[in-house]
């Protein structure tokens, strides 16, 4: 089971804040932290950015590239997986060496020179699927696929933050599934326990992506699709405990039983506790 904390641009510009994630993402239990590589001006056209000063506003939410090497370090000594998701393609190569994987947005779906780019590092790739049709996710995964990422992980998720939680569709991770052969999670807007309950229990979902925020004043918390560390940190920790819960299957007693079965009702008089230990049974009352 994986979990992986998706900073986004909560890290508000500072390094000891962006550090400070991957220290709380590990001792959550996630498998892995997630930051974003954008500069705006490779993310916008240059005819929305002219208009709308909330989008040249966004420059503030880049992360600086100098972070990176210094991020991956520190999650290499907690031993927890550091990724990035590109959006621009020399992003790639300039994550390339510090990423354990690459996560591509959904917004990125339809950009097969970024998809190949990112298949042909041999990394593996981690795809979210929000937005898109059934045919555009095969397409995706037929690019990923010819260029050399043969087994793509692709995350089922509601591009709305939040997302109404009626609106999460888990049945369609098994739709994704059965359509492209792949390994199917889910990417969380929903910030409700049931739903990421549910998508492991009922849907088989063995990773999990969310939005991180540490304290609420990070740049997107105030939408109302991040998690804050106390919150996800106890949904994981459920889910540790459900799958521990599972056991091994055999049908026998198992050790907080034992000291019961001799108090089950005799066959012979329907009296507890059994016949053979009625005579030499001592209260200590």
């Amino acid at each position: 089971m994986r979990f992986i904390a998706e900073v986004s641009s909560n890290h508000s510009h500072n390094l000891e804040r962006a550090l400070k994630f991957i220290d709380v993402a590990a001792s959550s239990g996630c498998s892995a932290v997630k930051f974003q590589l954008f500069r705006i001006d490779h993310l916008f056209a240059p005819e929305i950015l002219e208009k709308s000063k909330i989008h040249r506003k966004r420059k503030e939410w880049e992360l600086p590239l100098e972070f990176v090497p210094k991020l991956a370090q520190r999650c290499r000594e907690l031993e927890i997986e550091f990724s990035c998701t590109p959006f621009y393609l020399e992003a790639v190569s300039e994550l390339e060496p510090y990423v354990a994987f690459y996560k591509i947005a959904s917004y990125e779906l339809l950009w097969d020179d970024l998809l190949a780019a990112c298949a042909r590092t041999g990394k593996p790739v981690i795809l979210s699927t929000g937005m898109a049709t059934i045919g555009e996710i095969n397409n995706a995964v037929e690019v990923l696929q010819k260029n050399g990422c043969k087994a793509p992980t692709l995350l089922h998720c509601t591009s709305a933050y939040p997302t109404p939680y009626a609106e999460a569709n888990l049945a369609a991770i098994e739709t994704i599934r059965q359509s492209t052969g792949c390994e199917v999670g889910w990417s969380d807007h929903t910030v409700e326990p049931g739903v990421i309950h549910r998508a492991i229990h009922r849907w088989g979902a063995r990773v999990i992506e969310f939005h991180l925020d540490l304290d609420g004043k990070g740049e997107e918390f105030e939408a109302g699709h991040c998690w804050l560390p106390d919150q996800i940190g106890a949904v994981i920790r459920d889910v540790e405990r459900g799958f521990v819960a599972d056991g091994n299957g055999i049908k026998e007693p198992v050790p907080s039983e034992l000291p019961d079965r001799l108090w089950r009702a005799d066959p012979f008089d329907g009296l507890r506790p059994l016949k053979e230990i009625r005579a030499q049974w001592k209260s200590t009352n």
